[in-house]
């Protein structure tokens, strides 16, 4: 994005250029329409504007400015961000600097002295993520929330767990929802890391080289609240790791509610039956009077192809792309802004869907029982009177298709039935044969015993 501007020189027009004193014909307007980004970057306005700002200050310092030309710039880039928005320009920079020297003249021309809009845009975008992030930190703990509410509300709630999508092992249905919990809380630790990483201040890096002033880039950083400044200008222009790194998150992130949001289009099929969805929170049919659908959770679900194509879009604009600035770069702020908004509105909705969701726990009792979900229960069992698992394990698979050929669940089974299998069968073990049992069984650091569950619960609330 061009190199260093200079003081304003006589005679030069506002509509030009700010890179046409070596050029000797105008743009070609299909060109010029086609490099412009003031469309999409002018999101970052609130950025530019505080970098300037902070810009302002440090060439008081180098001695570029004096106080009071400090001021005058200060007062007016605050009345630019009042108005709200800029109207004209080849990109936010240019249309915030042509403003601005619409207001103060040659002054304006002045602050962009020892600065590039290479280390401008990036700074601008450090910015962006910082607060993006902070919007989705917040937004990713009113999910966390939603979902340990509701477990807290179902820790005696029994449901099927599944594995290739078949019915397995009893678990709670509190179990379930703090998995994503856990998921959650990596994506929280993600996000956050990547902030970590972004927490450097690119300006004074120049165009590529550094700024040929005497810029104190520690004190402007800590001026804009970053944690240092970039060791390295080529890197500091030609970086977008942290832009990489939030998307990779965002992309995790939305995979975890698109797998969550799948599982609410299970359960509130009819096949399913174990929750349904408020008529507020859910769609009908245009052509069918009968239907109610989990439209939003299946939005959420398609929009996490969205969210990987926006951070495989950036990883190929990088790939191969050689140091430093190149025109490249300019294609990372759709997908840095279509990456956040989405995701940012699918945990919003997914929070929604979670809170008004409505379990059926009778439902859910009945299809753990189904499925001959208690078969491992009598398999560890019998492992457990001395029957090497390997053998417990054949010996029930009898016991499941002869069930399965009379039509009966395993703990119909009588003692005198089951010891006809293995006489290490005994009166204890219609205490396994009970989801109660089963659940108490899994007592287990991680488990879905409800002792257990009720400690994670402490955990992640803690």
């Amino acid at each position: 994005m061009g190199g260093t501007g200079q003081a304003d020189v006589e005679g030069f027009a506002l509509s030009q250029q700010p890179w046409g004193g070596r050029f000797g014909e105008e743009p070609d307007p299909l060109i010029d329409e086609f490099t412009r980004s003031l469309e999409f970057d002018s999101r970052l306005f609130r950025e530019d504007i505080a970098g300037s700002r902070a810009w302002a200050k440090a060439l008081v310092r180098a001695g570029v400015l004096t106080p009071e030309e400090q001021l005058r710039i200060d007062q007016s880039l605050q009345e630019i961000q009042a108005e709200g928005r800029v109207w004209a320009g080849e990109d936010i920079h240019m249309a915030i600097e042509t403003r601005l020297r619409e207001k103060l003249g040659p002054l304006g021309g002045k602050l962009h002295t020892g600065r590039s809009r290479n280390d401008q845009v990036a700074l601008d975008l450090r910015l962006y993520v910082r607060a993006a992030g902070a919007r989705l930190l917040e937004a990713l703990s009113e999910v966390e929330l939603a979902l340990i509410t509701r477990a807290e509300e179902h820790v005696e709630t029994v449901m099927p767990g599944y594995t290739h999508t078949q019915r397995a092992q009893p678990v709670l249905l509190a179990h379930h929802l703090l998995a994503y919990v856990e998921m959650l809380r990596r994506d929280h630790g993600r996000i956050a890391d990547a902030l970590d990483r972004a927490d450097v201040s690119p300006l004074g890096a120049g165009a590529l080289a550094g700024s040929g002033f005497p810029i104190d880039r520690a004190e402007l950083a800590h001026d804009l609240g970053f944690g240092g400044a970039s060791a390295n200008s080529l890197d500091a222009v030609a970086d977008r790791d942290f832009v990489l790194e939030l998307l990779s998150a965002c992309s995790i992130a939305m995979i975890h509610l698109s797998r969550l949001c799948g599982e609410i289009v299970l359960w509130t099929s009819v096949e399913f039956s174990f929750a349904s969805l408020p008529d507020a929170l859910a769609s009908g049919s245009s052509m069918m009077p009968n239907k109610k659908n989990p439209c939003a959770a299946e939005l959420v679900r398609a929009k996490s192809g969205r969210v990987a194509g926006d951070l495989v879009n950036l990883l190929m604009v990088l790939k191969g792309l050689p140091l430093a600035y190149n025109r490249d770069l300019q294609e990372d702020k759709e997908a840095l802004f279509d990456g956040v908004d989405t995701t940012l509105a699918c945990l919003k909705v997914t929070a929604r869907l979670l809170q008004g969701l409505r379990f059926d726990r009778d439902v859910m009792r009945k299809a753990a029982l189904e499925g001959y979900t208690l078969a491992t229960e009598l398999a560890d069992y019998l492992s457990r009177k001395g029957m090497p698992f390997r053998d417990a394990h054949h010996l029930v698979g009898r016991m499941v298709a002869e069930a399965i050929a009379t039509h009966r669940g395993l703990e119909s089974f009588s003692l005198a039935e089951l010891q006809r299998f293995s006489p290490l069968f005994g009166a204890d073990i219609v205490d396994h044969l009970t989801l109660e049992g089963a659940l108490e069984s899994r007592d287990v650091l991680g488990g879905t015993a409800p002792a257990r569950v009720k400690e994670a619960l402490a955990h992640v609330k803690a």
